[in-house]
């Protein structure tokens, strides 16, 4: 298992609350580096503004791998959904799943995240779920002529209002039916919607759809700063044979860089028993 810590690009315009490091791209990538992490999740809010080839080659310079393309600074900072009441964004949205696509297979990550970029079904009746399917199995399809894979993420009932558990994203991923599309685990939203810090994992991993885990306490704070047990869920995915991105992705206090430091030192110790 690999650390990765979510940031943001140079050209989303406004600050995404769960990106960590400060300063220009260059300096977030030497900070990552030189604190431990072996890659970042890129979160773009329009990756065309950006130079793939550029930033590929800059993360290799600092020894670092794209972990991840992360979809939420195209929603928190661009407003896109994949499902929305405005006729409208939609059909933007769909577009700039291919575009964060595209760049994710530029800059060589494997995924690309989904989580509130997909929308709400609320407003789109009952054919919403059916509807997002149908765009993700196409997204899928593309992602696979790409050689990316899409993760769609489970989020707790504040956030979202369907797909909260390991199980209920295992039946939608089944409904989207592509072999492109699968899921990622994020700790924070774990805490709040199951009833183990195993099991979702284990359902996850022996269906062959855990692609992805996000790191936050059960505050939303770095790991060490709450309660979940971190070592319980390392041991998990250890044991099931992940070997996959740990990927920070969580509230940037006390700041974004003392943030990403404690994540680091919190969990390089439990990667390296």
């Amino acid at each position: 298992m690999r650390l990765s810590l979510a940031i943001q690009t140079p050209e989303v315009p406004t600050t995404i609350p769960v990106a960590l490091l400060s300063g220009g791209l260059e300096e977030k990538l030497g900070k990552a580096a030189e604190w431990g992490a072996q890659g970042v999740e890129l979160m773009p809010s329009d990756p065309v503004r950006l130079n793939p080839i550029a930033l590929r080659s800059s993360l290799t310079q600092h020894g670092l791998t794209a972990a991840a393309v992360g979809s939420g600074a195209a929603s928190l900072a661009a407003g896109l959904h994949l499902l929305d009441n405005a006729p409208d964004i939609p059909a933007r949205a769909a577009e700039r799943l291919d575009d964060l696509i595209h760049f994710a297979a530029a800059v060589g990550a494997a995924c690309v995240t989904i989580g509130s970029f997909r929308g709400r079904v609320s407003g789109s009746g009952p054919a919403g779920p059916r509807r997002l399917a149908d765009v993700l199995h196409r997204a899928a399809e593309t992602a696979a002529a790409s050689g990316v894979r899409l993760a769609l993420e489970p989020l707790n009932r504040y956030e979202s209002d369907f797909v909260h558990t390991a199980e209920e994203g295992l039946a939608f991923v089944r409904q989207v039916d592509h072999p492109a599309m699968g899921l990622l685990l994020d700790t924070y939203h774990v805490n709040i919607e199951e009833r183990s810090w195993h099991e979702p994992f284990r359902l996850l991993m022996e269906a062959g759809v855990l692609w992805h885990v996000h790191l936050g306490d059960n505050n939303r704070l770095p790991p060490g700063q709450g309660m979940i047990d971190f070592a319980a869920i390392v041991a998990t995915l250890r044991h099931l044979g992940y070997d996959g991105w740990l990927s920070a992705e969580l509230l940037a206090q006390p700041d974004p860089d003392r943030a990403a430091r404690q994540t680091l030192d919190a969990m390089r110790p439990l990667l390296e028993h």
